[in-house]
């Protein structure tokens, strides 16, 4: 009886881990217009509400967090930095680890999955680069005091790290504000575009919320 038990609870085991690797390996294609965010959400219902999720646990908008996917990924699940090239012309290493919607490296990754207690989480699927972004942003307000809804501040600190952030690093990169202020622009954009949609959007089935 124990040696079926023991069977039967690797079988399930073995079919939870071959269901994880499928759905995060089937990563979804990038939106068909990813200017105007009720046609994402109206493409990719789930989208919206795993975004809604990140707002009520981060309290980050969701219109800053989709600027912020926006800036670092375009949408695109499997985005990486483009490579280095050595001796001008033969592709070498890329400059970061960063991977998948967020563009989170490493390092910073695995941060999330410790102080979240996460274990089965992906960079390639949309609600855990979701909420990393959204548990990113709640860290600069903490430890920084930066506004949630402030995304030029936010995204500072994402380039750079809270630390970076509060030691002022950007300053000596116009470029970098150049870009923050493009995030808070489409920020603004993508509230409006928001609050023009928000009440036609589909709503979640109540079975999905478990």
């Amino acid at each position: 009886m124990k040696r079926i038990k023991l069977i039967t609870y690797i079988f399930a085991l073995s079919l939870i881990v071959l269901s994880y690797g499928c759905l995060n390996s089937c990563t979804q294609a990038r939106p068909n217009y990813i200017e105007n965010i009720c046609l994402i959400f109206k493409q990719y219902p789930e989208w919206y509400w795993d975004a809604q999720a990140v707002q009520k646990r981060w309290g980050l908008p969701i219109s800053t967090l989709m600027a912020i996917i926006y800036q670092e990924s375009h949408f695109n699940a499997t985005a990486k930095p483009p490579r280095t090239k050595l001796l001008w012309i033969i592709p070498w290493k890329r400059p970061t680890s960063a991977y998948g919607y967020s563009q989170a490296v490493d390092h910073t990754w695995k941060s999330y999955k410790t102080a979240n207690g996460h274990t089965f989480v992906s960079r390639d699927a949309f609600g855990d680069a979701a909420d990393f972004i959204g548990w990113y942003a709640y860290q600069a307000h903490q430890r920084a005091g930066i506004s949630r809804r402030n995304a030029y501040a936010i995204y500072l600190a994402y380039h750079e790290g809270i630390g970076g952030y509060m030691r002022g690093t950007y300053r000596s990169k116009p470029w970098l504000m150049d870009v923050a202020r493009n995030v808070q622009r489409r920020a603004n954009v993508y509230r409006s575009q928001l609050l023009r949609c928000q009440a036609s959007l589909p709503k979640k089935s109540w079975w999905k919320m478990w």
